[in-house]
């Protein structure tokens, strides 16, 4: 595994997670978005 995969996975994990918090967050509270 290269320096290139693991920086990609990261970045992929944190914006797959950032993405799953907004989605969570729209449907809790879909008057703030």
């Amino acid at each position: 595994m290269t320096g290139t995969s693991v920086v990609a996975n990261v970045v992929g994990g944190v914006l797959a997670l950032g993405l799953i918090v907004y989605l969570f967050l729209a449907l809790i509270r879909p008057e703030k978005f």
